[in-house]
């Protein structure tokens, strides 16, 4: 059978039927604009969540520091002393994994008591997402890699047709993986295997770029709970349905590029993002999801 056809099959289980998905589905009409959540930061980038809806980031140029932010906006210190963290998520057991660059070349674990262990080594690391499973993919953009590291530590590498691998993310029912390009204009798809392997490579997503023949330096990827795909980039927050579509780009307001996204707060309803030297965050009409809980086909959308 043709491996599109073959695709096609694969994705009908969390696509069903087509719709529009547009933005006045999650953004909301009165008080749902950006607010600064805090500042004064040396880069932030690596944004995530834990079971509890608190917002995580990291700061590579300002202490070496992973911070949380909780619901009523209180910036604490989470971790400390972590130098070249590029991305992170919560797995199983409430484990941090995080990438560790530079020199390091390796995945970090950090557990509830804040003890670090190392997870894999020799990796170059730029994101990465975990499964309810304990699998951790993560994007190796020097190498143009997804590399796969099971739950005992197992490495494999995977090529990309992607020329900068950067985000990376999710369907709601986890069977599907999703890489964004830096280096061009295209969101890949993967099926993953129930080996942990990704066959069926396809381009999925297609990014508004600047100008004609220009490249839309996808960055930070996130998704939500009806299995829509955000992803980070040079114009701005970029959105898709399920299918793939295009459903609208939010503008990003401020002379700062966006680096890394996540639903996070009370419900998972808040859209938050780093930016250069802040964090922001604003209200939507949707919510989003945690991928190390069992996944879900997706919800549907209900107007609020």
């Amino acid at each position: 059978m043709n491996k599109i056809i073959l695709f096609a099959l694969f994705f009908f289980s969390f696509q069903s039927f087509a719709q529009d998905m547009p933005l006045s589905q999650i953004l909301l009409e009165d008080g749902g604009e950006w607010e600064l959540v805090a500042d004064g930061f040396g880069s932030t980038d690596a944004a995530c969540v834990d079971s509890e809806g608190n917002f995580y980031f990291s700061d590579v140029k300002n202490g070496n520091t992973i911070n949380m932010v909780n619901s009523t906006g209180k910036v604490t210190v989470y971790a400390k002393d972590l130098e070249k963290i590029s991305g992170m998520q919560f797995g199983p057991n409430g484990i941090l994994y995080a990438c560790q660059g530079g020199s390091y070349k390796r995945i970090l674990k950090i557990d509830k008591s804040g003890k670090v262990s190392v997870h894999a080594e020799n990796i170059t690391p730029n994101d990465l997402v975990t499964t309810h499973k304990g699998w951790v993919y993560v994007t190796e953009t020097k190498t143009r890699k997804i590399v796969a590291i099971s739950p005992k530590g197992e490495v494999q590498r995977f090529d990309t047709k992607a020329i900068r691998p950067n985000g990376i993310s999710l369907s709601t029912d986890q069977s599907t993986l999703t890489v964004s390009d830096h280096g061009g204009d295209k969101v890949y798809a993967y099926k993953i295997e129930a080996d942990g392997k990704l066959t069926n490579e396809q381009a999925y997503m297609y990014l508004r770029t600047r100008a004609p023949l220009s490249i839309a330096k996808g960055d930070g990827m996130a998704t939500d709970a009806y299995c829509r795909y955000y992803v980070t980039s040079d114009v701005g927050i970029q959105m898709f349905d399920p299918t793939g579509r295009m459903g609208g780009v939010i503008l990003n307001p401020w002379k700062k590029a966006v680096n890394s996204i996540v639903f996070a707060g009370p419900n998972l309803s808040y859209m938050y993002i780093c930016a250069k030297d802040s964090i922001f965050r604003r209200k939507t009409k949707s919510e989003g999801l945690l991928f190390f809980k069992e996944p879900f086909k997706r919800k549907n959308f209900k107007k609020k």
